[in-house]
């Protein structure tokens, strides 16, 4: 019974890793199909990754493939972003048919690559879209905006009480001295100065976003 519960969680994992799926895109061009997409995913805005490529053709046999080696020795391979672009250099990895370009992506959104050439002799003129990059608020914890969002509170709550402890001072509720005008001018000052902080702190909070 033990090996029957055990064979078929063992069944569900492997199925588990086959199906695992990833967000990379493929195009056939002639005999040849072309995959392309991040090494890492989901890709984030300023994190080293790699844009992956995969060229194969059907195997001898029915349902298997060959990968291709030397695939890009007359194929250039361009990443594009909106209206910028960047001829990339092409690694090859050590299992045939596998290739990889490492990049930093700068900005969020979505990316394409664009391929010029030819694979033995056949033509290659594709666009291949790849995963859209992301912030780092995927990965980011606690988040920031919580954050943020605690630390604006502070702040209101902070320039409330200063505006009530005017209003106590002018209008005679907070009692100052006997001497007067000094007590209430040093009150003021005091009063300032923690207007300055709260300032600076709203300062500082909008240059860390």
């Amino acid at each position: 019974m033990k090996i029957v519960i055990f064979s078929f969680i063992a069944l569900l994992i492997s199925f588990g890793i086959v199906t695992q799926s990833y967000a990379h895109t493929t195009v056939e061009v002639e005999q040849y199909a072309i995959e392309a997409g991040w090494v890492i995913e989901p890709p984030v805005v300023g994190i080293r990754n790699s844009v992956a490529f995969k060229v194969i053709e059907p195997g001898e046999r029915e349902g298997t493939y060959t990968g291709i080696t030397s695939a890009f020795q007359n194929l250039d391979a361009t990443v594009m972003y909106g209206g910028a672009s960047k001829n990339i250099e092409i690694n090859s990895d050590p299992k045939p048919g596998y290739y990889f370009s490492p990049i930093i992506p700068t900005k969020t959104g979505s990316y394409v690559v664009d391929l010029q050439g030819e694979i033995r002799g056949v033509a290659v003129d594709i666009q291949i879209p790849i995963e859209d990059v992301e912030s780092t608020s995927v990965l980011d914890f606690p988040p920031k905006a919580s954050e943020g969002s605690a630390d604006v509170s502070a702040l209101k709550n902070a320039i409330s009480s200063l505006q009530q402890d005017v209003s106590k001072l002018k209008s005679g509720e907070t009692a100052t001295s006997s001497n007067g005008g000094v007590s209430y001018d040093f009150a003021i000052f005091a009063l300032s100065i923690a207007a300055a902080a709260i300032i600076l702190a709203i300062i500082a909070l909008v240059k860390r976003k």
